[in-house]
């Protein structure tokens, strides 16, 4: 089979919506791919999948697409011990957890635990990364720390999108797609060359959908669907050496908030009873959410002889949030914040790639300046109390990196690389009660202020040495066995929920997270590369996990928030995908992931006062089913003049809880989703047509909630839930 060599760069809503779109598919589903030798670039080179020490999942763009998959939460249906959900009460903020390692909470300030690279651009911020899907390439998704190859140390893994650069070809293409809801997409995009050696392109994006539920208070959609993006682009390659490409998006979100469902009632008051739908609500607050995003990004690669390519890579990028949140789902205000998240992020990134006959590698330099700040009012309206919160983390990173890879035999090879972190924060919290609801912050100017709460500023810097070494041992020149062992490192912070009347120690912030992995594995194309497997298993040893937890407490005013070093925690598990291409136009793919998690130690300081309990016994992973599988079929043939796909596919994922804590009226049972799709692709791939029908029994299915019982809160546990059953007609044309 020809080798199948994928371009590398990697891009998302606000930038994959706009690379050009190559070749429409024909028939060429990930199983067939993956029989192929692919060609990936997770160490920041091309190589062959099998020869990556890395458990590592490829999707193809296409196969997105004609899965119908409408945005990057899709992922976790065919990636094993893959989390990506959208964040509780938002509608395009991602919640991303690789092995159990991940961060639950988007408040500014806290850093992801699983990176999300867009043209290889390190996204800081998880507000506006719910990516729709448009012409990616692939997307890789990297399992276990990365740090010795990519810009920023992350510790759980990382999400890498890969489009197609824009060539020397005049491309157009127009999509629509028509859906359950009234949900209507359209996307258009050009490419033109102006010279031999300069093209530019772009696009216009726009989503919408209505609400699956709606606001029984106001009127308005709930869990509806309005995006509009656009990007341009522009390319130079004056020569085989060198490659230039500058690129500026804008995305904008005014999708309704979510405020989710009430899963209790509260005093026998109908108004608290939950209601029967479970994406229907009473909030009171309003329907007003805007999320905004831009971006603008320089790429330069340069070969500087037949061994040495040095990259650059400038970006800088700006996020603006407006939301609302009804904890309680009522008509008053019980338990509701209005809030905004403002930030912004400078990254410079320098690579300088090493090929010789023996020997292959990567070093680098990473500098991050970013900004992340916000302010939301905490309203408790049967205390007449609100609590004002606002607070800004401005964050200097630097790093220098460095991975090798030598040829021990011909069959034997040898990586290891390090890498240097230091992270300077500063942060600012300040937290005051107001009587009276809302603060003057948030449109209430007779507010009387009250006590202050948190009023500090304070610095802190760490840095760590984290190394990352394997062993590779081709059995044949199809099949990999590997060693490999891994550290991760996440740098502390600043809780900007923090009480300092209620817990002190707040101002002197959270300390780093620590995290080596141990993983094994097999990695393989067999009978006449018809089958590909992979197999691997890990374990964990995690240290100083921060943990975010937030009570509702009286004496802190409200609801308390703590960011706790958890102590340890041992994580192991194993991933084993496989891929056949069957006689007769079939191919079928097959995923299995398990992981366990145990706390050996968990200190926090929930009740307050300056010395940590340890509450390891009744501490859990959160967000992380023991089991998840996932099992899909393509069938292929020829018809009127084209190629027929026939794709069902299931995906089970086995129960698990949205929080440390047990929570049973919020933690998920376990679910399966069953999706089929049917594409028509033409002769001369101009035209594609599609159906896809998601979630066809209708499963309802937890992926976020709150947690605040008690009089004062209004007993307000509320979740969120994935979407229901929808059915969408697709049509592409390309020329």
């Amino acid at each position: 089979m020809p080798r199948l060599l994928l371009a590398s760069s990697a891009l998302a809503m606000t930038t994959a919506l706009f690379a050009p779109a190559p070749a429409m598919a024909q028939g060429v589903a990930l199983a067939e791919e993956r029989s192929d030798d692919i060609v990936v670039t997770a160490r920041r080179r091309e190589e062959s999948l099998v020869d990556v020490p890395i458990s590592l999942t490829v999707v193809s763009g296409d196969t997105l697409l004609t899965q119908g998959a409408p945005d990057i939460t899709s992922l976790q249906r065919q990636t094993p011990n893959l989390t990506v959900e959208v964040a509780r009460g938002s509608n395009s903020t991602l919640i991303a957890f690789i092995r159990g390692v991940g961060q639950q909470d988007p408040l500014w300030g806290f850093e992801p635990g699983v990176g999300l690279y867009v043209d290889d651009v390190y996204i800081a911020r998880p507000q506006g990364a719910v990516l729709d899907i448009f012409d990616v390439n692939r997307v890789e998704v990297l399992r276990g720390p990365q740090g010795t190859l990519y810009g920023r140390n992350t510790i759980g893994g990382a999400i890498k999108y890969v489009t197609n650069r824009l060539g020397n070809d005049f491309d157009f293409t127009l999509r629509g797609a028509y859906g359950s809801y009234n949900q209507v997409d359209l996307v258009g995009q050009v490419t033109v060359p102006v010279t031999e050696t300069l093209a530019v392109g772009g696009a216009v994006a726009w989503y919408n959908r209505d609400g699956y539920g709606e606001n029984l208070t106001t009127g308005a959609e709930h869990y509806n669907k309005d995006v509009l993006a656009f990007r341009g682009s522009a390319e130079w390659t004056p020569n085989d050496r060198i490659f230039v490409r500058i690129a500026g998006d804008r995305t904008a979100d005014n999708s309704n908030p979510r405020h989710g469902h009430r899963e209790i009632g509260f005093a026998n008051l109908p108004v608290f009873a939950p209601l029967e739908s479970k994406y229907d609500t009473r909030a009171g607050i309003g329907d007003d959410n805007r999320v905004v995003t831009w971006g603008v990004s320089l790429t330069g690669e340069f070969s500087l002889s037949d061994t040495l390519t040095l990259k650059s890579i400038t970006a800088y990028r700006e996020g603006r949030t407006d939301t609302l949140i009804d904890f309680d789902n009522t008509p008053g205000p019980v338990l509701d914040v209005p809030a905004f998240y403002d930030d912004d992020q400078l990254t410079q990134e320098v690579q300088l790639l090493w090929e010789s006959d023996r020997w292959q590698g990567v070093f680098g330099a990473f500098y991050l300046d970013g900004r992340a700040a916000g302010a939301f009012d905490t309203v408790l309206g049967g205390a007449n109390l609100t609590i004002f919160t606002s607070g800004e983390v401005d964050t200097k990173s630097i790093a220098v990196f460095g991975d090798v890879t030598y040829a021990l035999t011909d069959r034997l090879s040898l990586s290891a690389g390090l890498r240097w972190t230091q992270d300077k924060k500063e942060g600012t919290v300040y937290r005051q009660n107001f009587t009276g609801i809302r603060s003057p912050f948030f449109g209430n100017p007779a507010a009387i202020p009250g006590l202050v709460r948190t009023n500090y500023t304070n610095e802190r810097t760490d840095d760590q040495l984290t190394p990352r070494v394997s062993l590779t041992y081709a059995i044949d020149p199809n099949v990999n066995v590997y060693a490999s062992y891994g550290q991760g490192f996440k740098s502390g912070g600043f809780d900007m929920r923090g009480d300092a009347l209620f817990t002190p120690t707040t101002v002197l912030g959270y300390a780093p997270e620590t995290i080596g992995t141990v993983e094994g594995g097999i990695k393989g194309n067999f009978l006449n590369n018809t089958l590909y497997l992979g197999l691997a298993g890990f374990r964990s040893n995690y240290k100083d996990q921060q943990v975010t937890i937030q009570v509702p407490n009286v004496l802190a005013g409200g609801i308390a928030s703590f960011v706790d070093n958890a102590g340890q925690l041992v994580i192991w598990g194993i991933e084993a995908e496989a891929i056949a291409r069957l006689p007769g136009g079939i191919s079928a793919n097959l995923g299995i992931g398990y992981t366990h998690g145990d706390y050996k130690e968990f200190l926090t300081y929930i009740f307050g006062g300056t010395e940590p309990v340890d509450v390891s016994d009744s501490r859990f992973l959160q967000n992380t089913p023991a089991w998840s599988i996932n099992f899909g079929i393509t069938y292929e043939r020829e018809l009127f003049g084209g190629t027929m796909q026939l794709m069902p596919a299931v995906a089970f994922r086995d129960a698990y809880q949205l929080f440390e804590v047990r929570t049973p009226l919020l933690d998920e049972d376990g679910y399966t989703l069953v999706d089929v799709s049917l594409n028509w692709i033409s002769a001369n791939d101009r035209f594609r047509v599609g159906f896809h029908a998601r979630n066809l029994t209708d499963a309802r299915y937890r992926v976020g909630g709150y947690n605040f019982p008690g009089a004062l809160f209004g007993d307000s546990v509320i979740g969120f839930y994935g979407p229901p059953r929808t059915f969408t007609s697709t049509v592409e044309f390309r020329y």
